[in-house]
């Protein structure tokens, strides 16, 4: 067998097992340790835009960051934006990152979309990295409220 050939048969099932792994996370909810306020990192810009959001009291807040382009986000956005019309004290903010790169880095952030769950205080209470799983967002939220 040729070198290149070789290398075909080992890049190729690699690749498949690693995209694989990655398809597999996604969507998955991934616990916090809800010690850190969130809002206490980042710039006042996002502070007000959740301050700003619509009914501020709501005990659980799904921080959605999201991309000009990015196309799970505009699924993502649907998806949260019905989950929260449907789930009393929950609401739904999106953030575009296009606008405020800057944001993504004390956010912890490095792919879109990212869900980020707060508590009524700011507190991650946990985060949903690619478009969240309906019914495991659901299980991870109900003990929040």
């Amino acid at each position: 067998m040729s070198p290149g050939v070789i290398a075909l048969l080992i890049v190729v099932p690699v690749a498949l097992v690693l995209g694989l792994i990655w398809q597999a996370r996604q969507g998955k909810v991934r616990k916090s340790g809800g010690e850190e306020n969130v809002t206490d990192n980042v710039p006042d810009g996002l502070k007000q835009r959740l301050a700003d959001a619509p009914e501020p009291d709501a005990k659980v807040t799904l921080l959605q960051l999201s991309t000009t382009f990015c196309q799970p986000c505009r699924h993502a956005r649907i998806l949260l934006a019905d989950f929260a019309g449907k789930t009393s004290d929950v609401r739904h903010v999106e953030v575009d990152l296009t606008d405020h790169p800057e944001w993504s880095t004390p956010l912890r952030v490095h792919s879109t979309p990212t869900t980020l769950v707060l508590d009524h205080a700011g507190r991650e209470l946990f985060r949903v990295g690619g478009v969240p799983r309906p019914q495991a967002l659901s299980e991870a939220i109900q003990p929040h409220l």
